[in-house]
């Protein structure tokens, strides 16, 4: 098979027919089929766990003109930009030179420093991306708890030995959430985040 667009259609058909779907609610099945596809792993639908829904509310606050707020930069590299509406956009802090003045003068991850320089007055239109930085996701949850103002969607892929467990465990336990998604365990990482927000862009494939 050399064509293309036939290997793309094959790929998401045979990732649909083995994906538990059926234990699936709507919202959830289009990011679960997008992420099973990043990674190669059908088996991922037991480990998905979610709040809400949260592919509705992306979409709702991309389309008022809300920023994705990624931990980052491959997690922002892999959104599919013309999935985006107009006026939406993708940042992340993580490369910034205040992030790394910041993280050095507090002793912090580079990651955690991006996500304390989340401006405040956009973050309760936000989409947050994590796929890569557990502490990312920590500490998202503990400026969440501090200021309560919260995203309007909280995507949660944080990949890893250390602290990637914790931080979905965390998340998943925090009280009154916004809507998440997220995957329990170790797997993770950047093009699973990203294709999970792909995917409640999209929607189902055809």
């Amino acid at each position: 098979m050399t064509d293309p667009g036939s290997i793309y259609a094959q790929s998401f058909k045979t990732v649909q027919s083995e994906l538990d779907l059926a234990s699936l609610p709507d919202d959830i099945r289009p990011i679960a089929i997008r992420v099973a596809h990043a990674c190669g792993m059908t088996d991922i639908a037991a480990d998905l766990a979610w709040h809400g829904t949260p592919a509705a509310a992306a979409c709702a606050a991309l389309q008022a003109g809300g920023t994705v707020f990624t931990d980052v930069a491959m997690v922002a590299a892999g959104v599919i930009r013309s999935l985006l509406p107009e006026g939406a956009k993708v940042e992340t802090f993580i490369g910034a030179s205040e992030t790394a003045a910041l993280a050095q003068e507090q002793a912090i991850t580079r990651s955690m420093a991006g996500v304390d320089l989340w401006p405040d007055a956009d973050l309760p239109g936000a989409v947050v991306l994590i796929g890569n930085a557990p502490t990312a996701l920590f500490r998202l949850l503990e400026r969440m708890h501090k200021t309560k103002t919260y995203p309007a969607a909280i995507f949660a892929f944080p990949v890893g030995f250390v602290g990637a467990v914790e931080s979905k465990q965390a998340l998943a336990a925090f009280q009154n959430p916004p809507p998440f998604v997220t995957l329990h365990g170790r797997r993770g990482g950047s093009a699973m985040a990203s294709a999970a927000l792909n995917g409640a862009l999209s929607g189902m494939p055809a």
